[in-house]
């Protein structure tokens, strides 16, 4: 499945790049990178022997293209590759809410496995839902996220977009809640400083409780809700009408919108 071409190695790509690097997955001589604009990683990874902006020539030894560009401009990525890859590529894209079915087209009918992938992949941490209908194309997929976290392969296409809205857009929507949480704390009298490593070291706490437990969340929740307590009153608050829950759901069918909207 190497040598792995990467068409943009931005922040997400470069996650990948870095995931593979860090697990000893792939070697840096197994990537080519194509990307005007490289950033850390892709600089990194080319120190480290993978070959950055390959001539058009050396495409046709890609086993693997990742399309990693931002979704409004895959079409031109594709243009400008599809010609000279070799017959047998696979194509792995993560651009949202960009159909299978096109990409495939794009580059010639090649296999195509779509992927919603998070950042944390940079750490081993990250999660990634998967989607094709050829098999051959599914397995190359999980060979590239398996090392780089958790896996989950969807069966119906059209499911990529709410495992974008659930997965792939979520670690910004925990990002805002710690701000916000911050921000409430600093506002209830506490240092910056305070208030930052508070919120900070209590939520990767409770994340990793729950990833150890096995507990449901509705579970954990209880177990530290004592009822007319500090944190009653606050869930009271959180959990309302128009609270948590039916923002989420909101939230979530935004980005659903948008994914839809990305593809069209």
């Amino acid at each position: 499945m190497t040598p792995i071409l990467m068409l943009g190695a931005g922040r997400m790509g470069g996650a990948m790049v870095e995931g593979w690097l860090a697990s000893g997955a792939f070697a840096a001589g197994d990537l080519m990178i194509r990307d005007p604009h490289p950033g850390p990683a892709a600089l990194a990874a080319e120190h480290a022997g993978a070959v950055l902006n390959p001539l058009d020539s050396d495409l046709a030894r890609a086993k693997t293209v990742v399309l990693g560009v931002k979704p409004q401009v895959w079409r031109e990525a594709a243009a400008e590759t599809a010609a000279w890859l070799g017959s047998g590529a696979v194509i792995v894209s993560i651009c949202a809410g960009v159909k299978a079915g096109d990409i495939a087209k794009a580059f010639g009918g090649r296999c195509v496995a779509r992927v919603m992938p998070t950042t944390a992949a940079a750490i081993g941490q990250g999660t990634a839902s998967l989607y094709a209908d050829d098999p051959d194309a599914l397995a190359r997929a999980h060979a590239l996220f398996e090392p780089l976290g958790a896996v989950v392969a969807l069966t119906d296409e059209a499911l990529m977009h709410a495992a974008t809205g659930v997965s792939g857009s979520a670690p910004a929507y925990l990002y805002a809640f710690v701000e916000a949480l911050e921000g409430a704390g600093v506002a209830a009298g506490l240092s910056p400083a305070d208030a930052q490593r508070l919120a900070r070291s209590t939520l990767t706490g409770a994340a990793a409780l729950l990833t150890r437990s096995g507990e449901e969340p509705a579970e954990l929740r209880r177990q530290v809700t004592s009822p007319g307590g500090t944190t009653q009153a606050a869930l009271d608050v959180l959990l309302a009408g128009g609270g948590l829950p039916d923002l989420m759901r909101e939230a979530v069918a935004a980005a659903v919108r948008r994914s839809k909207e990305l593809g069209a």
